[in-house]
């Protein structure tokens, strides 16, 4: 769980995508640092292909139900305090209460 590999971007304005596989809340996978580490090793990988932006889902929080809040408060802490060469990193986000919730941690966090 949470590991990250990639794969080129085909006919997408990229150069590569970064795959996770994030914990299902729903089928019972409740660590926290699960949800962090698809960020952590998101970052990694990035670091490895000399990337310096990323765009990034809520990783868990679609159909795997992870808490919104939640979901967001990790993403967000984790690309925060992970060391990366990653100057730009954003969350593309499907929904305005993904969104919603991203703009109250990011809020909270000073970001």
């Amino acid at each position: 769980m949470g590991a990250a590999g990639w794969t080129v971007a085909g006919e997408l304005p990229a150069r590569w995508v970064i795959h996770v596989v994030g914990p299902n809340w729903n089928g019972g996978q409740r660590d926290p640092d699960l949800l962090a580490a698809c960020y952590r090793n998101a970052l990694a990988v990035a670091d490895e292909l000399g990337a310096t932006s990323l765009a990034f889902p809520a990783v868990s929080a679609g159909i795997f139900g992870w808490p919104l809040d939640d979901a967001a408060r990790i993403a967000v802490d984790t690309v925060l305090r992970t060391p990366s060469q990653i100057v730009a990193a954003r969350f593309v986000l499907f929904s305005q209460e993904v969104f919603d919730a991203f703009r109250r941690v990011m809020s909270d966090s000073g970001e």
